[in-house]
């Protein structure tokens, strides 16, 4: 049986952003991690499906591996297909049942549990996974699987009393009211293996609102997405609520959407796949019992665009640090940059310079800014594309890879003369930044190309002195990207200060870290209650005149 509401009107604490630990040599969370780097490194575990709350082990199983050590192995991962499947839907559909009608603040208390879980004990486990098994640096791992993920928790509690606080106004003697149901049916969350803290947030968004999940996380991030599910059993979030199911995109995929019972997609992940995805719904769309909410963040091709009167220190930084942080591996990442021929020179010569020192290898050691992309695959994406940069533009730092012990692709600066080059164009997601340097004096129609080259509007950035090209920038780039940077990299969005999405090829801009993300998750009702009844259906206007006219 669910828990019965207790008397009162509860207000969960006050959210506040999770502090970034530095990591500095001697400080007690730089020992904690390597303690715990060495732990894991250390053990070969395995890895089951976790259905109603059960280990579930098929023995088909793939092996998850350090992409900077690709030959250590870190886990068997139980792979799993249609039927179990079809058991994370049924186990979903019977949590539904008491899970649906929990009260809000029992239903907020697991995940505010799980952010202090996370915050303390639980820090340097998930932040040690994702550094092994996703080849984060400590400082990245820290920002995504702990301090973001910790305030996907507690904010999205807060945004979700507001959005159970946005009631309709009663006119004497009734009492209108607005539920926020959740949905009829399961919610297939699908997460990508660059951030622990969305592999975390997409099933425990849908969840805190009332929601059962099948979640289906990257196969790449498995290791990580083994230890979120352990965080959220040990915070107390009840059976069946969530339903981790390793697998192919397209076995687990074309069995979740074939559900009658499909009510809704999370989807963080490439756009071909999304769109995909969106095709099989549509193709579907007469057996589901409710149409399904679609909320996907897909691709970018996210720029840098400065100014002629731009600080040269500044936009070398943000490239350096938009495009390489995590290797790339970012939706957000910077990947093309429009520079003014005024200052190209002062920041070819700076950009040179700054990658050149970037130090790459394992993530283990400290030292490092860069580890290893995530796999052959992704390596080999990279190659191509730094092969095409040989024959048809010029890198001017970079271009090397290696994937001899690790898939290692060196931070890469390329320049052309073609603004619509395919590096311009398309997205890598890997350690490559394409420059294209337009005439001082074109502004006004380099804004046009930044807007109309690619199909993507994710993030993008506009360094500039200038306040009217600040301005005359964001009005000619303003469906150009989501999440829109003035003199600062296009990435790094932080929960309850920068919503994040975009939209064209790059979703549907639901905002994840937002009130608007959540409120896809619920079916509004609306409840009219009237206290004295009328007993007569006539009408004051059908009576006769007082002289007896009609």
């Amino acid at each position: 049986m669910p828990a019965v509401s207790a008397p009162g009107i509860f207000r969960p604490p006050a959210a506040a952003n999770e502090p970034v630990l530095l990591y500095a040599p001697g400080s007690p969370e730089r020992e904690r991690l390597q303690t715990r780097l060495r732990e894991l490194q250390g053990e070969r575990i395995d890895i089951p499906l976790v259905i109603d709350g059960e280990d579930v082990r098929t023995g088909e199983t793939f092996e998850a591996v350090m992409p900077h050590r690709k030959a250590h192995v870190l886990a068997d991962v139980h792979r799993g297909g249609p039927s179990q499947v079809e058991q994370a839907i049924d186990a979903a559909a019977m949590a539904w049942r008491d899970w649906s009608r929990t009260p809000w603040e029992e239903r907020a208390a697991v995940f505010l549990r799980a952010a202090e879980l996370l915050a303390g004990p639980w820090r340097s486990t998930l932040n040690a996974a994702t550094m092994l098994g996703q080849s984060k640096t400590a400082h990245q791992a820290e920002i995504d699987a702990a301090c973001e993920l910790i305030d996907f928790l507690r904010w999205n509690v807060q945004f979700m009393t507001r959005i159970y606080e946005e009631q309709p106004v009663s006119s004497p003697g009734v009492w209108n009211r607005m539920e926020y149901r959740p949905l009829e049916g399961f919610v297939f969350a699908v997460t990508p293996f660059n951030f622990t803290a969305i592999a975390g947030n997409l099933p425990t968004s849908a969840a805190l609102m009332g929601n059962t999940v099948v979640w289906k996380p990257a196969s790449t991030a498995a290791y990580s997405a083994h230890f979120l599910m352990r965080l959220f059993q040990q915070a107390g979030l009840p059976d069946g609520v969530v339903n981790l199911v390793y697998g192919s995109g397209a076995t687990i995929g074309d069995a979740a959407l074939a559900s009658e019972r499909l009510a809704g997609i999370h989807f963080t992940g490439s756009t071909p796949v999304f769109q995909g995805m969106w095709k099989t719904v549509g193709d579907n769309i007469d057996r589901y019992s409710n149409y399904p909410r679609i909320v996907g963040e897909t691709g970018g091709k996210d720029f840098i665009v400065a100014h002629p009167s731009a600080d040269v220190d500044a936009v070398a930084t943000a490239i350096v640090r938009g495009s390489f942080e995590y290797q790339g591996q970012k939706c957000s990442a910077a990947s093309r940059v429009y520079a003014p021929s005024n200052l190209w020179p002062e920041l070819r010569e700076r950009l040179v310079e700054e990658v050149r020192s970037l130090k790459m290898g394992d993530v283990a050691d400290f030292s490092n800014f860069m580890g290893a992309v995530i796999d052959a695959k992704s390596l080999e994406v990279q190659r191509e594309a730094i092969e095409e940069a040989k024959r048809d533009a010029e890198i001017l730092v970079g271009g090397g890879v290696d994937d001899s012990e690790g898939y290692f692709v060196e931070p890469t600066v390329i320049e052309t003369r073609d603004p619509r080059f395919r590096l311009m164009r398309d997205e890598l997601f890997g350690p490559i930044v394409t420059t294209y340097v337009y005439p001082e004096e074109k502004w006004e129609e380099t804004l046009e190309l930044v807007d109309k080259t690619a199909p993507y509007a994710l993030t993008g950035a506009v360094f500039a002195r200038e306040r009217g090209a600040i301005e005359q920038a964001a009005r000619s780039l303003e469906y150009a990207a989501g999440n829109f940077y003035v003199n600062d990299k296009p990435t790094g969005a932080v929960v309850g200060q920068q919503p994040f999405g975009g939209a064209r090829a790059s979703g549907t801009n639901d905002k994840a870290g937002s009130m608007w993300n959540l409120i896809r998750w619920v079916s509004p009702r609306t409840i009219k209650e009237t206290f004295a009844p009328p007993v007569d259906y006539r009408y004051p206007f059908l009576a006769a005149d007082g002289d007896g006219s009609k």
